[in-house]
């Protein structure tokens, strides 16, 4: 959909990539509008975990984006050169992924497009998202015109998305999971030629248990990417915030038999419990303490408060009776 050149900014003296897309994507109005609100949004975005956009526009009839240099290349090609990652290399890059769109979805930003290529990764393994919004800008282009545009990225888009809804933040996650299994695994978790077959698979078949083609993978973390995958949006955690911190409690050193661990983290200022169980039908469910939770900390002052004014009636007294002794 576009072409992509590192160039020199000679105003500012730094390297930029910029991407001009085709010719093609140009001429439609409603596109043109749509990638101009969407590029506006991502240029609002600041993350270390997301490609900074500093400029956009229409020139020659070309519109174009330029954007942070990311030395490096992207995930994608990191997978086929290195095959599948070891536990801790994936959980560490897609907790990088979902710090730069959970940050995205809390400015009520949905990248919609959530794959390998538009995840950049320096030498050093730093991570960061790129192509916000465009996939978003692509949807206005008839789909009777453009069917190929509009499917986008088949392999990783959600069951919501290849139903033709209303994606939501769920949708990034699920698209994460997708990322997220294939890095462990090595392959997708849906295999088809065409685009309409991957909307069915995403839409009504379960993927291969990561386990039968990983065994190293942990029956907790299997648990949380078959959490990921589901197709009820609401099944799933609900931002990439959430799978970013369900991931960053779990250790890949944790015992793999034997009876379940539980672990506690914090989500919008909220304590939950993320329960792993082991074993066939194991499941993980976060327990929100919000409605029977008690505030210990309050509690505490609250004792402490009711110490200190039941220490001071005894002095008062005695000060009173001091001053005003009893008459006989």
């Amino acid at each position: 959909m576009a072409f992509v050149f590192q160039a020199r900014d000679l105003t500012l003296e730094r390297t930029v990539a910029i991407k001009i897309l085709r010719e093609k994507y140009s001429t439609d109005e409603g596109f043109k509008e749509r990638f101009r609100q969407e590029a506006k949004a991502a240029a609002n975005l600041s993350h270390p975990n997301i490609v900074t956009v500093y400029d956009f526009g229409l020139d020659n009839g070309k519109l174009f984006i330029v954007m942070e240099y990311v030395p490096g290349t992207d995930l994608k090609a990191l997978l086929q050169a290195h095959g599948r990652f070891t536990i801790d290399e994936a959980i560490d890059l897609i907790v990088q992924a979902c710090a730069g769109i959970g940050y995205a979805h809390r400015a009520s930003l949905i990248h919609c497009d959530i794959k390998p290529l538009n995840m950049l990764v320096s030498p050093d393994l730093h991570l960061k998202v790129t192509d916000f919004g465009i996939a978003r800008a692509l949807s206005t282009i008839h789909t009777d015109e453009h069917t190929d545009i509009i499917w986008g990225s088949p392999q990783y888009f959600s069951p919501e998305q290849a139903a033709g809804l209303t994606p939501s933040p769920a949708s990034d996650v699920y698209s994460l999971g997708v990322v997220l299994y294939e890095l462990l695994t090595g392959q997708l978790p849906f295999v088809a030629t065409d685009p309409i077959e991957f909307a069915r698979l995403h839409r009504d078949a379960f993927p291969i248990p990561p386990r039968r083609l990983n065994p190293e993978i942990p029956n907790p973390l299997e648990q949380i990417i078959l959490k990921v995958l589901a197709k009820e949006p609401s099944a799933r955690y609900r931002t990439a915030d959430q799978l970013g911190m369900v991931l960053q409690s779990f250790h890949p050193s944790a015992e793999r038999s034997g009876s379940g661990t539980a672990t506690n983290i914090s989500i919008d200022d909220h304590s939950f419990e993320v329960k792993q169980g082991i074993g066939p039908g194991m499941t993980t469910q976060v327990t929100d303490d919000r409605t029977f939770g008690i505030n210990w900390v309050l509690v505490g002052l609250s004792l402490l408060a009711f110490i200190a004014i039941g220490g001071l009636v005894p002095f008062w007294l005695y000060i009173y009776l001091t001053l005003n002794p009893p008459i006989h």
